[in-house]
């Protein structure tokens, strides 16, 4: 439901076009890892993956499971909460290692957060958090990387700022690019794995960037 929901929300606000890499499949039991850069990017990768046939399994901020009919489609769907900075945090990762499990598709966002940045522009992936690495070691799980560019121009910045890109956009209609690389193993290691994670994620976003024909900032 909430795949569909972005399918038919995201083109009002702007242009999305989608490309993979060639041998780019969707096998049972993959993680999807993506680059989080805005408040819009969960729905224009939720309507990306629903053009290419995929409904994942989301993991997302707990706080969204308060907000009003939301909470109960996410509960419905299965998607997972995940309890930052409290003693919870770890339910997060035992149920998508369940979902996993289960052959489901798990999509969860590499840097756990929004970047602080003001501006629009588009910068490189920020350092990742260790749930993925730690779900692809307990796991073993392939990882598909995922990169998206354009959403900072839907809404980004103050809180200001995000209701006025949010009114503007449906007249803007910028354009939004989501590219999705190849399956690949990973390291067994922790921190190799959140390195190499990081890197094939970081080279999604740099194809992605490039399809908009933006520059692509530096990795930091």
């Amino acid at each position: 439901m909430l795949s569909s929901i972005a399918t038919r929300l995201v083109p009002a606000f702007g242009r999305l076009t989608v490309t993979t890499d060639a041998g780019t499949d969707f096998a049972p039991g993959s993680i999807i890892v993506a680059n989080h850069t805005s408040l819009a990017d969960p729905a224009i990768v939720l309507a990306a993956l629903h053009r290419l046939g995929v409904r994942p399994v989301v993991l997302a901020t707990a706080g969204l499971w308060r907000v009003p009919v939301l909470g109960r489609v996410l509960r419905r769907e299965g998607h997972i909460p995940v309890h930052r900075g409290t003693v919870r945090a770890g339910e997060a990762l035992d149920s998508a290692a369940a979902a996993l499990g289960d052959g489901r598709l798990v999509l969860i966002y590499g840097e756990g957060r929004l970047p602080p940045r003001r501006d629009s522009g588009e910068a490189a992936p920020g350092p990742f958090r260790s749930g993925v690495s730690r779900l692809v070691c307990a796991t073993g799980a392939q990882v598909i990387p995922l990169g998206q560019a354009g959403a900072r121009r839907v809404v980004s910045g103050s809180p200001s700022k995000q209701l006025a890109g949010l009114v503007t956009a449906p007249v803007r209609r910028p354009r939004v690019h989501v590219h999705v690389g190849a399956r690949t193993p990973v390291s067994d290691d922790m921190a190799a794995a959140n390195a190499y994670v990081r890197q094939a994620v970081t080279r999604a976003w740099e194809t992605a960037v490039r399809q908009l024909g933006e520059r692509a900032g530096r990795f930091r």
